[in-house]
């Protein structure tokens, strides 16, 4: 339907519908016959300025939709919006076949419906579904996000956007003016509502973000107000973007899976290790097994003391745990944890920092987050409870909550640390995240923001897990505060560039 955006022409002959409910609440079936009446005269070919809003959508659409991804839009109208999207391929839902028969000419190699989204009888399912300026054309939201249920997989993503509340008055006077199309009775909903409907249908919204202050060429500044205003004044955003997944199944109390077919997961615990020689023993006796088997895979990186030495020893010393042992040929590490999981065999992949400041026996909490479903990447934050006198100095908290904060906003998710070392991800992720590297690049020698941004970029919900930061017992930070801080806002405008102002 893709409401709220002029439109013009003459369509071709309407097709005939594949699924139009004649049963079910009397008043959804009324506004549904509302919203298929006004769309079966509407006509199908955009304006100018609809085309240019378009564009606009299908820019931010793209950075959020994998390019193999399989995708349908609920509400596809004339399917131009899907004609724009790169993906592996293309269905689109309308409940008008006067729409449809439009769609279907203008993308003869896509798949198309005529179905209300309250009603979906679709047999197959996607890797992403898309709902562009239509939820507030629905006639039970709450109905339409479950029915959604059945054609998503656990990894489905629900990209919506909406139209900011805040525009209403503005919107209204353009239609009142006859400068913008008019269109059925509209809901006008909220973020807070459609995050409340969101959870109240088995979703569990990932990432909120506004788009576009200039949905016009604003005498070609327009592209430049998006990109480089729009983020900073988000509150006053024409177009809301939100990122849902299905919720994860129930857990037991110990985190482990349940459900038929579920299994406990086994995990890699990754130790990058630089002048660590005295924790090399108490890392291996702290480390509790989880999940179906736990191996240790250690990474010495260009040690100064007899760390290899050690490491080798205690190897050798615990042969029944089958430690992994390997020395890094690059820098930094970054490069460590990328040699670390490359010979990684686990469900789960994690770090644990070798100085141990984050104790080991924590561990089975992010194993519980990721192998219950609750999330899909396990940050660990060290600024939640009291920590150890001497574990961390004050100008160092007081730039890991500025970062915090920075990136919270960047990702459009919670991060209240970005800096402790212990990560924690499914390895299929990880390895979706390095094949997906290169849009960021190879920029970061400490591997933190890496992962962070690979899996901002592939939509994985972040969670925060509050560990118990203790004081170092042997050696010394390898961390440079001035020299790395600089690099770290380096990164962080890097970044921003990538996710933000684009």
């Amino acid at each position: 339907m893709n409401p709220g955006i002029p439109i013009a022409s003459a369509p071709p002959a309407a097709a005939p519908a594949d699924a139009i409910p004649d049963r079910g609440p009397s008043l959804t079936l009324e506004h549904l016959d509302r919203v298929r009446a006004f769309y079966d005269t509407a006509p199908t070919q955009p304006l100018a300025g609809a085309r240019a809003y378009r564009t606009l959508l299908a820019h931010y659409y793209n950075l959020l939709i994998p390019p193999d991804a399989s995708v349908l839009e609920i509400g596809c109208g004339s399917g131009e919006l899907l004609s724009l999207l790169r993906a592996r391929s293309r269905a689109g839902v309308d409940l008008s076949a006067h729409q449809i028969a439009a769609a279907r000419i203008r993308l003869p190699d896509a798949e198309f419906h005529v179905q209300a989204g309250e009603f979906l009888t679709l047999d197959r399912k996607y890797d992403v579904i898309i709902i562009s300026d239509t939820l507030n054309l629905a006639a039970d939201v709450q109905l339409l996000f479950e029915q959604l249920q059945a054609v998503a997989t656990p990894d489905t993503r629900l990209l919506l956007n909406f139209q900011n509340t805040l525009w209403r008055p503005l919107l209204s006077l353009a239609r009142g003016l006859g400068l913008k199309a008019g269109q059925p009775q509209n809901s006008w909903l909220s973020s807070s509502d459609v995050l409340n409907l969101l959870r109240l249908a088995g979703w569990t919204p990932v990432s909120r973000m506004a788009r576009i202050l200039a949905p016009f060429s604003a005498l070609g500044l327009g592209s430049l107000i998006n990109r480089w205003l729009a983020p900073l004044l988000q509150w006053f955003c024409l177009t809301i973007f939100i990122v849902a997944r299905r919720d994860p199944v129930g857990t037991s109390a110990g985190g482990q899976p349940n459900g038929p077919g579920r299994r406990p997961l086994t995990v890699s615990v990754v130790i990058p290790a630089r002048n660590e020689a005295g924790n090399i023993a108490a890392a291996v006796a702290r480390t509790p097994v989880m999940g179906a088997a736990t191996e240790l895979i250690f990474v010495e990186g260009h040690s100064r003391d007899d760390t290899w030495a050690t490491i080798q020893k205690v190897a050798a010393d615990h042969p029944a745990l089958g430690i992994k042992i390997l020395q890094q040929t690059g820098r930094g590490k970054g490069d460590a944890v990328r040699a670390g999981f490359a010979v990684a065999t686990g469900d789960i992949l994690m770090i644990l920092d070798a100085d141990l400041t984050m104790p080991p026996e924590e561990l089975p909490k992010f194993y519980a987050v990721i192998a219950s479903g609750r999330a899909e990447f396990a940050n660990g934050v060290r600024l939640v409870y009291p920590m150890d006198e001497k574990a961390m100095q004050f100008l160092n908290l007081c730039a890991n909550k500025a970062f915090g904060l920075i990136f919270t906003w960047l990702l459009g998710q919670p991060v209240k640390d970005t800096l402790c070392g212990t990560k924690v991800l499914r390895r299929a992720d990880y390895e979706r995240i390095a094949a997906n590297r290169a849009y960021f690049g190879d920029f970061d020698p400490f591997g933190d923001f890496d992962l962070l941004f690979g899996a901002a970029k592939l939509n994985l919900a972040i969670a925060d897990v509050p560990i118990r930061y203790r004081e170092r017992t042997y050696g010394s930070t390898n961390i440079q505060r001035w020299r790395h801080g600089l690099l770290l806002l380096r990164m962080v405008m890097f970044a921003a560039r990538k996710l933000k102002f684009v």
